[in-house]
Parts: C-alpha cells; sequence; structure tokens
C-alpha cells in the first residue's frame, strides 16, 4: 500500500509542480489569472490508514492584477469586475482579461487571436451583443440648421454691444463702415460640407435698439464689389443678401424679448439652400468695448477617421480629421455566478460552463460591472515571489514522496533477502 502511497504523492506533486511552473511562465502575461492546486486524500472505509492523495482541484484566482499605462489608445483594461466578450473564428464566444487590442482590414476590433469584441452599436444597449465594427467610411457633413423640436438653433453668438455708441442713421451699406458699429463673423457649413463665413454687422439705431445684418460670404463679395468699382464702374451689381433682425435691451443691459430669426441663403455649389437661425441670446448692452463672448455652430465638413479610444462607461469613440468625435458602439462586458466554473480555452481566454453558469452580460459602470480604462493592460496577477517560495515547497513535497518510494523498496529487499 506505501507504493501506492507514494506513487498518489508523486502524481500529485507533479501537477502542483506543473500548475506552479505554469503561473512563472505566465507571469508576465496580460490578463492572466493564477492557479493554484488544492488536494484531497484518498480512505478506503475499512482501513485507518489512508491510501494517498488526489488532485480535489485547481482552482483560479480571478482578483484584480495592477493596472500598467501603455498609452495606446487601443489597449484597454476591466478596474473591476467583469470579462470582455469577444466571438472566434467558429463563432463561439470567449471571455478574456487581456484588452491588447487592434483593428484589421474589415475594421473590427480584435485580440490577438483574430476574436471579435462584442458589444452595442451606437450608445444603446438593447438586445444581444453583435461584434462591434468600425466603420471606414468618412464621417458625412452636416449643414448648420435648426433643431426646433429640441430647441437648439443652427448658430449662437453672445456678444457685448457697447451701449455709449451714437445711434447711426446711415443706410446700412456693408462696404461703407460708417453705416454700422461693429462687425463680427462666424464660419457655417452647407451639406456638402462647403465652409461659408456669415458677417454680422451691429448697427446701433436708438437708445437700446440696435438692428443686426447678416451677411453670407461678405469678403468674396466685397472683393467683386471692389474691382467694379477699380474697373470703373459706378454701380457695382453685387448683392450682399442681408438678413436683417432687431433686438433690444433692458435697462440693465439684458436682452429683452428675444425670439431668434430663422435665415435662409440660396447657394449656387449645388448644396442645399441653408436655412438657420443665429441664436444672440445671452448678449448684453453694456458701457464696455464690443466683445464676443462666446460663439459656436452646429455644422461641420466631412472628415476620415483618424482614431479609436474608449471612454469609461465602454464606449467606443471615433476621432475624426474634422476634429469631431462620435460614439462607435458600446462595449460589452460580462460576469458569471461561479467564475471558478469558467474552462480556460487558452490564449488568455475561457468559456462558459454549465458550473459557471450563463453570464450576466452588461455595459461598464452599471451593476456589478467595472469601468474600462484606455492606455492600459491589466498586468498577471501572478505573485512571483510566492510562487517561488511554493515552488520550494513542491520541490520538497516531490523529494519526500520519491524517498517513500525509496524506503518501501528498501524494506521490501530487506523481506525478499530473510533465509
Amino acid at each position: 500500500m506505501a507504493f501506492s502511497q507514494a506513487l498518489s504523492g508523486l502524481s500529485a506533486a507533479a501537477t502542483n509542480l506543473d500548475v506552479i511552473g505554469n503561473n512563472i511562465a505566465n507571469s508576465e502575461t496580460v490578463g492572466f489569472k493564477s492557479s493554484e492546486t488544492q488536494f484531497a486524500d484518498l480512505y478506503v472505509s475499512s482501513q485507518a490508514a489512508g491510501i494517498g492523495v488526489q488532485v480535489a482541484t485547481i482552482s483560479q484566482d480571478f482578483s484584480t492584477g495592477s493596472l500598467e499605462t501603455t498609452g495606446r489608445d487601443l489597449d484597454l483594461a476591466i478596474s473591476g469586475e467583469g470579462f470582455l466578450r469577444f466571438a472566434d473564428s467558429t463563432g463561439q464566444v470567449v471571455y478574456s482579461r487581456n484588452g491588447q487590442l487592434n483593428i484589421d482590414a474589415d475594421g473590427f476590433i480584435v485580440n490577438a487571436q483574430g476574436a471579435q469584441l462584442t458589444g452595442y452599436a451606437g450608445e444603446r444597449v438593447t438586445g444581444e451583443p453583435v461584434v462591434l465594427q468600425v466603420p471606414t467610411a468618412p464621417l458625412a457633413a452636416s449643414a448648420t440648421q435648426d433643431n426646433l423640436a429640441n430647441s437648439i438653433f443652427g448658430a449662437q453668438v453672445s456678444i457685448n454691444l457697447d451701449a455709449e455708441a451714437e445711434a447711426t442713421s446711415t443706410t446700412f451699406d456693408p462696404m461703407d463702415p460708417a453705416s454700422y458699429d461693429y462687425a463680427s463673423a462666424m464660419t457655417v457649413y452647407d451639406s456638402l460640407g462647403g465652409e461659408h463665413v456669415v458677417t454680422s454687422f451691429y448697427t446701433k439705431t436708438g437708445n437700446n435698439t440696435w438692428d443686426v445684418q447678416h451677411v453670407m460670404d461678405f469678403a468674396g463679395k466685397s472683393a467683386d464689389y471692389q474691382s467694379q468699382v477699380n474697373a470703373g464702374s459706378t454701380a457695382p451689381t453685387v448683392e450682399f443678401d442681408a438678413q436683417v433682425e432687431q433686438i433690444s435691451f433692458a435697462a440693465n443691459g439684458q436682452l429683452a424679448d428675444y425670439t431668434p430669426t430663422a435665415m435662409t441663403y440660396a447657394l449656387s455649389n449645388g448644396a442645399q439652400d441653408l436655412n438657420f437661425s443665429i441664436d444672440l441670446s445671452g448678449s448684453t448692452q453694456y458701457a464696455n468695448d464690443y466683445e464676443v463672448t462666446s460663439l459656436s455652430q452646429n455644422g461641420y465638413t466631412s472628415g476620415s477617421l483618424v482614431g479609436v479610444s474608449f471612454e469609461d462607461d465602454g464606449r467606443v469613440i471615433g476621432s475624426y480629421s474634422n476634429e469631431l468625435k462620435q460614439t462607435l458602439g458600446t462595449i460589452a462586458l460580462a460576469n458569471f455566478a461561479n467564475d471558478q466554473g469558467l474552462r480556460p480555452n487558452g490564449d488568455n481566454g475561457w468559456l462558459a460552463t454549465a458550473e459557471s453558469g450563463e453570464p450576466l452580460v452588461g455595459v461598464p459602470g452599471e451593476g456589478v460591472f467595472g469601468d474600462v480604462v484606455s492606455g492600459a493592460v491589466e498586468a498577471s496577477n501572478v505573485d512571483l515571489t510566492t510562487e517561488l517560495v511554493d515552488l520550494i515547497v513542491a520541490q520538497r513535497n516531490y523529494q519526500s514522496n520519491a524517498q517513500t518510494i525509496q524506503v518501501q523498496d528498501e524494506v521490501q529487499q530487506t523481506v525478499i533477502n530473510l533465509r
């Protein structure tokens, strides 16, 4: 019986050495989780002495490894609970903590083995996760326009107009600086992404009242106007197409009773005519210098994708050459009632089993799921110092079991040699 005891000890010790060796070998593997050999003794109910040892299980340690910054936008770490969810080439779902990602030629976000990261299209988290694909097409241009259903105007300007300015009675002429008090300009975009400059001319017409003349592409038209004048024309034919609105201020300098005026500009470049409002809310009339305090508009030209990154809440963000960013999708994370039931699949991945239970799927930062960190990876949770000490203990255990066999052999030889 001593032989069988020792042999079971050797087998169990060899397995323990294998587990420790695997931990040490993967101490630098991103997302790797260390394992521990757990033993159980063997008994026969009719005997007092045990008949050896067996490996009860190999337990996995799913504690979080340290996060290491890489500075690479496509590297991804999970700070907290959850697994990244991948679909491999066979359609099988694989779970991993390794977030070293790339974008393949077809725009799929993949790991080193080519498995595709899964999630949800856009910001909506509905239905089953799908593989995430970054669109390779340019971001389409969008014209400056109102969205009155959401109380959004195409452009916004806040300006301080000098309360001490004198009222002007001269008929407005954009080519005559004496016919207005101040001018500001902003760039807007048509449906083809073409740029146009709207120049706003402010003319004081009386106490607390102003006319605002909005002229599109004034610089180009003024150049045509001046060239005709230089050519000797006494009646230049350039049309400045000014869109007019009146504004007034209360005695405290605040804008009073104001509603933005919708303006339409006809275009000849093949784009749709521009139709939007310039919202002057927030403008003031104080006895200070003219000053534009804020200026914005919601149009943009087309842009090519120049980079992809991740937000803490799992949104996949595309950065475009027109300096805009767009949400391309949202990463899905998975968690399990019994992560010890997950079956290692190699390549830093695990498969769900009946023992692990069905995956709970969600998005980073919600419920039990941790946040994701872009530009970082999760290091292996192997503690090399502990593993080296365990290696010494395992080696002695193996040697002791081998010594048991040697002693039992010597005893048996003594019995055989009896005469």
